[in-house]
C-alpha cells in the first residue's frame, strides 16, 4: 500500500504532466487557427482554377498531355504527407493504414514529414525521397514534391501517382484519405475539409460564366496542368497540417483532462490514507491512556 509520502510525489508528477499538455494544448490551438485559416484563404483560387480548367478542357477538343496519359499501372508511386512528431492521436496510424494498403512489391514512396520516413524505413520499402514541409507550408515545398512526382511519371518509371494524406474535416474529425494525383483525370475541386464539405466534387464541364483563352484553351491547358498538379499538392499539405494541429489539441486536451481527474482520484485517495492514519494514531494514543488509567 503506498505511503501518503508516495501519494504526494505522485500527485506534484501528474501536475508537471498536466502543467505540459496544457501549454502544447494551446500552441496547438493557435496554429490549428493559423492553418485553418491558410486553407481556407486558398479556397477561392482553387475554385476558380477548376472552373477556368473546366471551361478549357471543354472548349479543347481531343486534347492530349503526357500529365494525362493512362497506361497499365506496373509500377506506382505514392506521397505520403505526414507529421515531424507525434502526440496527435490516432492520425499518423490511420495514415500509414491506408499507405500499407498499396502492394509494396510495386509502390516507390515519397514520403513529406519525418513519421512518414521512418515507416517507409522501417518496413524497407522504396524510398525515392524525403521532403519536409513547415508549419506553414509553402508553396516552393509543394512545387519540389509535385517536381519529383512529374518526372517520375513522365519518363516512365511509374505510371501512376498517388498521395495519401489526412483531410481535415472540422476540429474533431480528420479523414486520411488516398487520392490520385497522376495522371490528371476529370478535374476535381479541392473543397474537402476545412470548410465542412465531405470530399471533392467534380469541377462543371461548363461553368455558367463564360471564358475566352488566348492564344486558345489548348495551350492554356498545357502551361496549366503542371500549375494545377503543383497547387494540388500544396493544398494537400495545407489539409495537413490544419488535420496535424487540430489532433494535437485535441489529444492534449484529453490528456489533460485525465491529468485533472488522476489528480482528483490520488487527493481522495490520499485524504483517506492520512485520515486512516490520523484514527490509527488517536486510536493507539487512546489504548495507552487506557492501559495507563488501570
Amino acid at each position: 500500500m503506498p505511503s501518503t509520502r508516495d501519494i504526494r510525489r505522485r500527485i506534484k508528477s501528474v501536475k508537471n504532466t498536466a502543467q505540459i499538455t496544457k501549454a502544447m494544448q494551446m500552441v496547438a490551438s493557435a496554429k490549428m487557427r493559423k492553418a485553418q485559416q491558410a486553407a481556407l484563404a486558398g479556397r477561392p483560387y482553387a475554385s476558380l482554377m477548376n472552373d477556368v480548367l473546366g471551361a478549357a478542357t471543354a472548349g479543347a477538343g481531343e486534347f492530349t498531355h503526357p500529365l494525362m496519359e493512362r497506361r497499365e499501372v506496373k509500377r506506382r508511386a505514392l506521397i505520403i504527407i505526414s507529421t515531424d512528431k507525434g502526440l496527435c492521436g490516432a492520425l499518423n496510424t490511420n495514415l500509414l493504414r491506408e499507405a500499407s494498403k498499396l502492394p509494396a512489391a510495386s509502390t516507390s514512396f515519397i514520403t513529406a514529414g519525418r513519421k512518414g520516413s521512418q515507416w517507409v524505413a522501417r518496413l524497407k520499402r522504396d524510398l525515392v525521397a524525403e521532403f519536409t514541409y513547415k508549419d506553414t507550408p509553402q508553396f516552393a515545398e509543394a512545387r519540389a514534391i509535385s517536381k519529383l512526382a512529374q518526372e517520375l511519371f513522365l519518363s516512365g518509371k511509374v505510371d501512376a501517382v498517388d498521395v495519401v494524406y489526412t483531410n481535415f474535416i472540422n476540429t474533431l474529425t480528420q479523414k486520411a484519405e488516398v487520392r490520385q494525383l497522376l495522371p490528371i483525370g476529370r478535374l476535381q475541386k479541392l473543397e474537402a475539409g476545412v470548410n465542412g464539405a465531405g470530399g471533392g466534387s467534380e469541377a462543371p464541364v461548363a461553368p455558367d460564366r463564360e471564358y475566352q483563352f488566348e492564344p486558345g484553351a489548348t495551350a492554356v491547358l498545357g502551361n496549366l496542368l503542371p500549375h494545377y498538379v503543383n497547387y494540388q499538392v500544396f493544398q494537400f499539405l495545407q489539409e495537413a497540417k490544419a488535420s496535424e494541429h487540430s489532433a494535437r489539441m485535441v489529444a492534449m486536451k484529453s490528456a489533460t483532462d485525465n491529468a485533472k481527474q488522476l489528480i482528483k482520484d490520488l487527493t481522495l485517495e490520499y485524504n483517506k490514507l492520512r485520515q486512516a492514519n490520523i484514527t490509527k494514531e488517536l486510536l493507539e494514543i487512546t489504548s495507552a491512556a487506557m492501559a495507563m488509567g488501570n
